[in-house]
């Protein structure tokens, strides 16, 4: 709890400046909002539904295309992991998918699925889809090879082993691609909204900036903020719980 009252000392600091500056006549601009109407441009939108429904449009599709490239990612990373052969086949085609920026989908995904949420999910799925991949192969690639060889000798079959042996040792591991999935699926839902679907925190955002809304306009700004911030914390302290799981210090700090 200490930690974080001395965490909030810099974002109060900074919110009394800016409602400060609000005062001077020399330095006032229109477009920045004071930190009093942005907190009552939120309120309005909690009453009204607009944020509720905006951030429940956006969450919708930054899970569903975390959890499209969890079950995808995990399942070929652990295959390719456990099979050096065939994941020196197919690296070439992932190292020249990769580098592809997932926003450049967009209008692909668009012609296929129109508006929407199925063509934001997908967009989100392939930028979650490489970290998840690529550390989860890194991951069981680095297990123990004893512990492989135990599980040959007791002569179990892939799912026993797959479930038994390599989720236990590759677990610490593969979380990490987990959160940084999670990070980028928040990112990515938001900046579809943005640049084009009419739905969601970004459209909002959108909307409330050509419509010169600025209070409103801070208000989901803020409030991305603090749901980027709120969904970190639930996923480390999630996280710590699952046993067998071992964060380096760095991490578990965060």
């Amino acid at each position: 709890m200490k930690r974080y009252v001395l965490g909030a000392i810099i974002p109060a600091a900074l919110l009394l400046a800016w409602e400060g500056w609000w005062y001077v006549d020399a330095w006032r601009l229109e477009s920045l909002s004071r930190p009093t109407d942005v907190v009552r441009a939120f309120v309005s939108g909690l009453g009204d539904g607009s944020v509720v429904r905006a951030t429940f449009q956006t969450l919708e599709a930054a899970l569903a295309g975390l959890l499209t490239a969890c079950v995808i990612g995990m399942t070929v990373g652990i295959g390719l992991g456990l099979a050096p052969k065939v994941e020196r086949i197919v690296a070439p085609t992932i190292d020249a998918l990769r580098p592809i920026p997932s926003v450049a989908l967009i209008p692909l995904s668009l012609m296929i699925f129109g508006f929407g949420a199925t063509m934001q999910v997908t967009v989100v799925a392939f930028a979650c889809l490489w970290p998840v991949l690529l550390i989860t192969i890194s991951s069981v690639k680095g297990i123990e090879p004893r512990l492989l060889e135990v599980s040959r000798a007791l002569q179990l079959n892939a799912w026993q082993r797959t479930t038994k042996i390599v989720l236990p040792a590759a677990l610490s591991g593969m979380v990490v691609g987990l959160r940084l999935a999670l990070a980028i699926a928040l990112i990515v839902s938001i900046t579809v909204e943005i640049v084009i679907n009419p739905r969601g925190l970004g459209h909002e955002m959108m909307s409330a900036q050509q419509a010169l809304r600025f209070d409103q306009m801070y208000a989901h700004l803020l409030w991305v903020g603090f749901l980027g911030w709120a969904i970190s914390a639930l996923s480390l302290a999630g996280i710590q719980r699952l046993p067998g799981v071992r964060l380096g210090s760095t991490e578990g700090n965060t």
